[in-house]
């Protein structure tokens, strides 16, 4: 299931109006002060970013695919190799990579590498790219302390960020743009629920 069809009419008719942004490459991007994470929707991904302190910025987008310039109905149908993704911008004097990715374990499911939550499908799969070896080695330290702490495979897949391409003008800033819908969405989509079943008082969410 995708995103619910509360929003899909919405999206889909404005997919046609707003066509995607300018890429931007590893080589674009400073790893000192840019992270790049899947998380299934990224209205949430970004959302759950945003409100974390030394987070400057971040920015939906579609990464790990083959299309140049994709579109959001191409990668939610599946044809491009694309994962829906959020780029990060941050301060490393108020927030280091590894605080980022302590957030964003608690905001993900690591075990479900079919989707997350209510969406299904590789668009949805966590992903964590990687601009430098540092990040790839912290990345999989971090990676490696989730599997011991649960006694389980995690699914998050961890990989060099080749080029990120930003999402249609709409999709960016949604929670805060349409706050009535997305947080039906979320809801609906039983996230919130789900991170409080993995990390109990630990968990993220409510983005």
């Amino acid at each position: 299931m995708r995103h619910l069809v509360l929003t899909a009419a919405v999206l889909l008719a404005a997919c046609s109006e707003a066509p995607a942004q300018d890429a931007e490459t590893e080589a674009d991007l400073s790893a000192q002060t840019t992270a790049v994470f899947a998380s299934g929707c990224f209205w949430c991904t970004e959302a759950d970013f945003e409100k974390l302190p030394g987070v400057l910025d971040a920015v939906s987008g579609y990464t790990g695919g083959h299309v140049e310039n994709p579109e959001y109905r191409q990668v939610v149908n599946g044809d491009t190799g694309h994962a829906e993704a959020v780029r990060i911008t941050f301060d490393p004097e108020q927030v280091s990579y590894d605080a980022l990715l302590a957030h964003y374990w608690r905001n993900v499911d690591p075990f479900d590498g079919g989707g997350q939550f209510c969406d299904r499908g590789d668009s949805y799969a966590p992903f964590i790219f990687t601009l430098d070896d540092a990040q790839a080695e912290a990345a999989e330290a971090s990676r490696a302390e989730v599997a011991e702490r649960f006694g389980q495979e995690v699914a998050v897949v961890i990989e060099p960020l080749d080029v990120f391409w930003p999402a249609e003008d709409y999709h960016q800033d949604y929670a805060e743009k349409n706050p009535i819908r997305y947080q039906r969405y979320r809801f609906g989509c039983q996230r919130d629920q789900r991170l409080r079943q993995i990390w109990g008082s630990e968990a993220g969410g409510a983005g």
